[in-house]
This record gives structure tokens, C-alpha cells and sequence, in this order.
């Protein structure tokens, strides 16, 4: 039995070991589909709580602070985008806000499924990054509604962004405490049934 090009045999099972192989080991092993165990999954954690809580209707919250801070032409830039990024937001409710919720809560009940029913765990990482992400998006959605309705501009809605702000980061510290919690109880079950 020969040698295959670019490769080599490894103890006495004989386990081919190719540059093709190791590449592609290498590579699951970055990806790990483990999720929970995976730094990889925890910067996207970060990520996206670290975004979903700077960014409010859209706006970074530095604009908020600035304009409180010096009011006139911040004031006027603030009042300006928050506008263009409500006007977005209703636009797109209006003509695709019944075909969102369904897909959003069809997705949502397929992960939810596959990972707490079947116990598949990538399909629990993914629904405990976009169940609380849903309802960001849905408080967005009222919070756009809000403005538009009470035509706040000014201190009032920096006000209300500020106050929309502080529920999702609420919201993002519960998330991270329970997707944290139930990945370390996953990690310390896989580790049982392997140890």
C-alpha cells in the first residue's frame, strides 16, 4: 500500500493525513458547529447586542448625546435622520409588515424546533440570537410609529431614544445571562456523556 501524494499514514490504524484533509479539519474546526463552545458565536453574541444598542431607529446614539449636549444644527441633524429613518421604517411596515411576521415567526418556531425539540444545538444558538433580535425589531417598529404619531422632535425624542435605548440594553443583558446560562449547561452535558 502506498503513500498518497501530499499526504502521509499516521500509527498503526493507518490514518491518511493530506494536505486536503488537515486544511479541511482545520477549517471545521474554526467553524465549529458547536455553537456554545465556539469563540466564534460569542463575538457574534457581542456583535450584535453591541450594535442592536448603539444604533436606535438607525441613528448612532453619539448623535443623541451631541445634540442634548449642544442642541442647534446637532439638533437639527438629529431631528433630520431620526425623520428619514422613521419614514423608512413605516414605509416598510406598511407594504411588508404582515409578510415579515410571518416569516420572522415561521423561522423563529423552525429554530425553535430543531433546537429545543430535537435537540439539534445550533438551532438553539441561533434562536436565542434572533428571538430577542425579533422583538428589538418589533419595538423599533412601535417606537417609529410613536414619533410619528406624537411628532416628537428635540429634547422629547432624544428623550424617547434614550429611553428606547436603555429597554434594549435591559434586554441585551437578559439575553446574554440566558443564552450564557444554557450554553454552559449544554457544554457541562456534552462534557458528562463524554467524560
Amino acid at each position: 500500500m502506498g503513500i498518497p501524494a501530499g499526504g502521509r499514514y499516521l500509527d498503526a490504524e493507518m490514518q491518511f493525513v493530506g494536505g486536503d484533509v488537515v486544511w479541511y479539519q482545520n477549517v471545521i474546526e474554526l467553524i465549529d458547529m458547536r455553537s456554545f463552545s465556539n469563540v466564534w458565536y460569542w463575538i457574534v453574541v457581542a456583535v450584535m447586542w453591541s450594535s442592536l444598542s448603539h444604533f436606535i431607529m438607525g441613528v448612532p446614539f453619539d448623535m443623541v448625546t451631541r445634540a442634548q449636549r449642544h442642541g442647534g444644527q446637532a439638533m437639527a441633524d438629529l431631528d433630520d435622520i431620526v425623520r428619514v429613518n422613521v419614514n423608512r421604517r413605516l414605509h416598510v411596515v406598511k407594504v411588508s409588515g404582515l409578510w415579515l411576521v410571518g416569516f420572522v415567526t415561521a423561522g423563529l418556531t423552525m429554530l425553535g424546533l430543531l433546537g429545543f425539540l430535537y435537540g439539534i444545538r445550533f438551532g438553539q444558538a441561533l434562536f436565542l440570537l434572533m428571538a430577542p433580535a425579533s422583538l428589538i425589531g418589533l419595538m423599533g417598529a412601535n417606537l417609529a410609529a410613536r414619533i410619528a404619531r406624537e411628532d416628537l422632535s428635540g429634547e422629547a425624542l432624544c428623550r424617547c431614544l434614550a429611553r428606547h435605548r436603555f429597554k434594549v440594553q435591559l434586554i441585551g443583558m437578559a439575553s446574554i445571562f440566558v443564552t450564557a446560562m444554557w450554553g454552559m449547561w449544554q457544554n457541562m452535558n456534552v462534557s458528562a456523556l463524554s467524560g
